[in-house]
């Protein structure tokens, strides 16, 4: 039995593009200018901590208006439109049925992470399903591993840890965790860096099951 912890967004499903809009679209109607790369930074933070993150910018609103923003533009997509990448439910079906447990860290709340993969039909076939909020804390806390490895009941060095995210791969590495690097559209430009600090790297799920850790 091996345990796969998962992000969400940008590993299991292509939800980048509506998630980075939705953020960025709070900056942009404030007049608020941002780095190129803030994508990057922002994406393990998770919308409390991205919140704190823009008041520290200089955004005119207040934190809990920060946030309304965020969910506001979000839930529709997730709701009923954001797809799971491809092969997804296939290699996750695959996991489960030799035995392997399945987690999620996510920085996206529950109100969108839960709802997605209830519609997907992919909720059931994890233990667990958590969103930073659920540890008071972020991705770029190497705390947030150590606190996932406790609950799940394993050594934190025999999980093996999934994100699209340069930060959050790192983080996860440092931390202690095998980690893969995941493909996805919107990290292509770190492709190689994200390869050169993680153990494994995959660029379609239907690779997954033949990884061993």
């Amino acid at each position: 039995m091996k345990h796969y912890l998962f992000d969400f967004d940008g590993t299991l499903v292509d939800s980048m593009p509506t998630y980075v809009s939705s953020m960025l679209r709070i900056l942009d109607e404030c007049g608020i200018s941002y780095a190129p790369d803030i994508v990057k930074t922002i994406t393990p933070l998770g919308l409390i901590g991205t919140a704190d993150y823009y008041l520290s910018l200089g955004v005119p609103l207040t934190k809990e208006q920060i946030l309304i923003r965020m969910r506001d533009y979000m839930l529709e997509a997730y709701w009923h439109h954001i797809p799971a990448k491809a092969h997804v439910t296939e290699a996750l079906h695959t996991l489960r049925a030799r035995g392997d447990r399945l987690h999620v860290l996510t920085a996206s709340p529950h109100i969108t992470l839960d709802a997605c993969l209830k519609r997907l039909g992919l909720y059931d076939l994890f233990d667990n399903v958590w969103s930073c909020d659920d540890f008071s804390t972020t991705k770029a806390d190497p705390a947030i591993y150590a606190m996932a490895a406790e609950r799940i009941g394993a050594p934190i060095g025999e999980i093996l840890f999934l994100d699209d995210n340069y930060n959050a791969d790192a983080t996860a590495k440092a931390a202690g965790m095998c980690v893969c690097g995941v493909y996805d559209d919107s990290s292509e430009e770190y492709t190689e860096q994200i390869k050169e600090i993680t153990d494994h790297y995959i660029r379609d799920f239907s690779e997954l099951p033949d990884i061993t850790f």
